[in-house]
């Protein structure tokens, strides 16, 4: 081979710098393109769906057997309580209590005792009214269809379900024993639990209603 045809080291070099510039052009590019398809991190918002979405409209059925909206309700503060007419004892003495703290809060009629049965298969308007009744004080019984009842149950994050191994022609639900406080715009305020001192519960009425 002659002399003439090695090629120059200075062609050579010029040659490897130009592959090299070309390999970094090439990483240049597939790091921009990976930056452009990546989703830049945007802080995420504290999630207010469980307050703000919660209650609402609603229709039901009144004890007189016609439909009862709830924007009936509008313009007084009222306690909503969950339950059934054939429940043995947290049914009736929670809604004897709530009269009872009603009386010590102040007048009767500055707030609305709202009931609404999760059993509507056996609490017709009948049974809700004469349920509601027997605590000698004003309450509003309410009832529905079955699919009235399990879609306000779900927007007022109400649990309600069937005990397994109740004697015949014996109903017994596990359910919410919470009471739900209301303003007169409709508004959720808080709850009264069970094991809440009366005292706390009353103060708790008497703010809702101005007394």
């Amino acid at each position: 081979m002659t002399s003439d045809s090695i090629p120059p080291r200075t062609g050579l070099r010029r040659l490897r710098l130009l592959l090299w510039f070309l390999v970094g052009l090439v990483l240049v590019a597939m790091a921009a393109m990976t930056l452009m398809h990546r989703s830049p991190s945007v802080p995420q918002a504290q999630s207010t769906t469980v307050q703000s979405g919660f209650g609402g409209p609603f229709t039901l059925v009144g004890a007189d057997s016609k439909p009862f909206p709830s924007s009936r309700l509008q313009g007084k503060p009222y306690a909503l309580y969950f339950g059934y007419t054939r429940c043995g004892d947290t049914c009736p003495t929670t809604l004897s209590r709530l009269v009872k703290l009603r009386a010590v809060a102040g007048r009767p009629d500055a707030l609305n005792i709202v009931f609404v049965t999760i059993d509507p298969a056996n609490d017709g308007p009948t049974e809700v009214g004469q349920y509601a009744g027997l605590f000698n004080s004003p309450i509003i019984g309410l009832t529905g269809s079955a699919a009235q009842i399990d879609a306000v149950k779900k927007q007022f994050g109400t649990y309600a379900k069937p005990e397994p191994g109740a004697g015949k022609g014996m109903v017994m639900i596990n359910h919410t024993a919470t009471v739900l406080l209301f303003d007169r715009d409709g508004k959720f305020t808080g709850t009264i639990t069970s094991d809440e001192p009366d005292s706390d519960a009353t103060a708790k009425l008497k703010t809702l209603t101005g007394a």
